[in-house]
């Protein structure tokens, strides 16, 4: 009893110090951020605000320098909502119209297409961006919100086909059958039956989707104008425009206020993420 009590009390103290690993960098930023210039001068990072203010917030979310331009991360959190709800949302869609094809609808071919779309899964991202540019600017879509949606609908669909794919393999072919011999066609099965079924790997993609989405940069920086830039753009030129005295809490606060959207989906659903995978996202 002792021996498991002291496995028990080994097992405790590695996952508290890992979790302490990964949230003292939140806590030095939120701390940092709820403190004035004042504080920052004379107490030290791990120090807790002895009046916390919100001044930090407000400025980088309405008045601090993104270059040029003083008008914050406001606008730029406003392209990427404008941005990521479409691109999730049709990503998904059509990775789960790819992953219903190829499980359920097999034809001649189907795999060797289903393994040459596996290769963008794994395609690093700088080899699509002279390419991507170029049919950007034949559609007239270059430097443009909808330019860059494009690209990340693009780019998603080979993991949200790999994730439905691999789902749908394990829903019982005699389901698709027997709803053919009832008279339903193609787009009856997947709307009434496959896609009821598939509320597990559908969070999974979805918030899979909206991570990438929401914190990707280096598309965002290639591809977007100066009226489309994304979350992560303007939290890069806010941290490197250069000022009389560095404001680490405004730079606290930015950060913050990038990452809440992904932080908060975590929080509401991760425990959703967790059980989708389990249920046959990573399978097969």
């Amino acid at each position: 009893m002792n021996r498991l009590n002291f496995h028990r009390f080994i097992l405790w103290s590695m996952l508290l110090l890992f979790a302490a690993w990964f949230l003292v960098p939140l806590y030095v930023m939120l701390s940092t951020s709820l403190k004035d210039a004042e504080q920052l001068r004379t107490g030290n990072l791990l120090s807790l605000p002895t009046a916390p203010t919100l001044d930090a917030w407000f400025k980088a979310w309405g008045s601090a320098c993104t270059g040029v331009q003083c008008e914050g991360l406001k606008p730029f959190f406003w392209n990427s909502v404008l941005l990521v709800v479409p691109a999730v949302l049709l990503s998904t869609l059509l990775g789960s119209l790819n992953g219903y094809v190829l499980s359920k609808w097999k034809f001649r071919g189907s795999e060797t297409l289903f393994a040459f779309m596996l290769f963008g899964v794994f395609m690093p991202m700088q080899v699509v961006l002279l390419p991507m540019s170029q049919v950007l600017g034949w559609l007239g879509v270059s430097s443009s919100i909808w330019g860059l949606m494009l690209v990340h609908v693009v780019a998603g669909i080979p993991s949200t086909t790999l994730f439905f794919r691999n789902y749908y393999i394990g829903l019982p072919d005699e389901l698709i059958k027997a709803a053919q011999l009832d008279g339903a066609g193609f787009w009856l099965i997947f709307r009434r039956i496959v896609m009821p079924l598939s509320l597990p790997i559908l969070v999974v993609t979805l918030i899979w989707q909206f991570t990438n989405i929401w914190n990707d940069f280096l598309y965002g920086v290639v591809f977007s104008g100066a009226d489309s830039k994304p979350i992560t753009v303007g939290l890069n030129n806010l941290a490197n425009t250069s000022s009389a005295v560095k404001e680490y809490n405004v730079d606290m606060a930015a950060a913050l206020i990038a990452a809440l959207p992904t932080l908060f989906v975590y929080v509401v659903a991760g425990k959703y993420f967790v059980r989708g995978l389990t249920a046959g996202a990573v399978k097969g």
